[in-house]
């Protein structure tokens, strides 16, 4: 499932706590935090400052989970050297073992200190950590009944767009988690004001408003996709993809214009998946129209045959083989060829085999309809030796021992050998002894001493 999102660690783990909800907020730090502060605070880098001791011993315990001891040592770290060149960010540090360490009283104290960094040390390097740290600690005193924080979460998430996307975006995550209710106007909000709001944040929106799917939800993803689309492609694919979680008929609807109307091959592409995940038997019917849609892209058609071949739905082997031959393209052709591999059961296994002996076949086609046949485990070695019988030239003979030597059936390594020492075509000879040499089987190596020897 392609999901792509522009985003960096920072916007991951905020559309991650935004999936997890309340519980898994409460477990994790501002926005860059893993669950331990080791890999956030930096080991010591002033060598000749004179807290630097008491920084190292304060990010171990840190690290240890020490969130207490942590944050008395910042603390004390100030106090003893106020011209340290680790005092601004200790104020940081410290909150954030508060945070870690839980409380009312501790999230209060900790969004003191961030104040008090943010006035006396402005340029300290974790400013912009603090801010997202200030959101994290405002929603959890939110949930546990202040009406301050509660406030402050709200206002931040509906702010205009500024230069503090990443707040505002935590802002949004800790509100959806907290009133969601409350967060998918805003929500709304954001993804229709398009002129004001950055591309990026419109995108982690559509995210967030599909977590809490609702009529208006839909309505808005309808909006974004096809009705009056957003500028920007890539939320048009995320909403065109978060439509395949909608079961409704206008959805249904929406995804057929779409696919009708686009000339935009991402948005098309996802709007095939959408299609592919409805249990509509009208987006099936959509979905096999696309294939055989002569005037469309190749590669989208490819993939609507994919889709097509990734569905379990009863005849979805049997569609693929009886529109094979209707087909020109030899990369739709190949593209059926494994997806019929991959629907399984004795018709595809026969229908494979057919389109490997018949030599007025595409080479390749016949070569990809064997190498699938391995690949499903499908072949015995009787099979094996029928078909290198069978075959009167070297490639496909070559094919049949490559796929003979990643094939697991019992007797694969004797089949090898017996080529190796029988066939009288030098080149198949030495590529099925390149295949021997590369099997564990204890009986190869004496086998190539013999074929040495002789």
């Amino acid at each position: 499932m392609k999901a792509t999102m522009r985003t960096g660690r920072t916007g991951l783990v905020l559309l991650a706590l935004a999936l997890a909800g309340p519980a898994a907020s409460q477990e994790v730090g501002p926005t860059l935090l893993p669950d331990d502060g080791s890999a956030l605070a930096p080991e010591a880098w002033l060598q000749e400052d004179p807290g630097s001791d008491l920084y190292s011993r304060a990010r171990t315990a840190l690290q240890n989970d020490g969130y207490e001891e942590a944050a008395e040592l910042f603390q004390r770290l100030r106090e003893s050297h106020p011209e340290s060149g680790y005092a601004g960010d200790s104020y940081y540090w410290q909150a954030f073992a508060l945070f870690r360490e839980g409380g009312r009283a501790h999230y209060r104290s900790a969004l003191r200190l961030l104040e008090t960094q943010a006035r006396e040390h402005p340029e300290a390097g974790t400013r912009a950590d603090a801010d997202e740290l200030r959101v994290r600690i405002e929603a959890q005193l939110a949930r546990r009944g202040d009406a301050d924080a509660a406030a402050a979460i709200a206002q931040q998430a509906a702010d205009p767009c500024g230069e503090d996307q990443e707040v505002r975006m935590a802002a949004l995550s800790a509100l959806i988690n907290m009133d969601p209710g409350r967060a998918v106007p805003i929500l709304q909000e954001v993804l229709r004001s398009r002129d004001a709001c950055s591309a990026e944040l419109r995108e982690q929106s559509v995210f967030l408003l599909a977590q809490h799917m609702n009529e208006g939800s839909v309505d808005i993803l309808l909006d974004l996709a096809h009705r009056n689309p957003d500028p920007d492609p890539e939320v048009r694919e995320q909403a065109v993809f978060w439509l395949s979680q909608v079961d409704s008929e206008e959805a249904v609807d929406a995804l057929a214009s779409i696919l009708q109307e686009t000339d935009d091959p991402e948005v098309a592409e996802k709007a095939l998946f959408a299609l592919a995940q409805q249990q509509d038997s009208r987006a099936w019917e959509l979905l096999q129209g696309y294939a055989e849609r002569s005037e469309a892209d190749p590669e989208l058609r490819s993939n609507a045959i994919f889709w097509i071949g990734q569905s379990d739905r009863e005849g979805a082997g049997l569609y693929l083989r009886r529109i094979y031959d209707s087909l020109e393209d030899p990369e739709l052709k190949e593209q059926v060829v494994m997806s019929v591999a991959q629907s399984g059961g004795p018709e595809a296994k026969t229908w494979l085999l057919a389109r490997a002996r018949d030599t007025g076949e595409d080479p390749e086609i016949r070569e990809q309809a064997l190498f699938w046949l391995g690949e499903t485990g499908a072949l015995t070695v009787e099979e094996f030796r029928e078909l290198f019988g069978a075959f009167t030239d070297s490639e496909m003979r070559e094919q049949i021992l490559f796929v003979a030597a990643q094939s697991d059936a019992e007797g694969a390594v004797d089949f090898l050998m017996e080529v190796a020492r029988d066939t009288e075509d030098p080149e198949v000879q030495e590529t099925a002894i390149f295949w021997l040499g590369q099997s564990d089987d204890p009986r190869v190596a004496e086998f190539l001493l013999e074929i040495i020897r002789r």
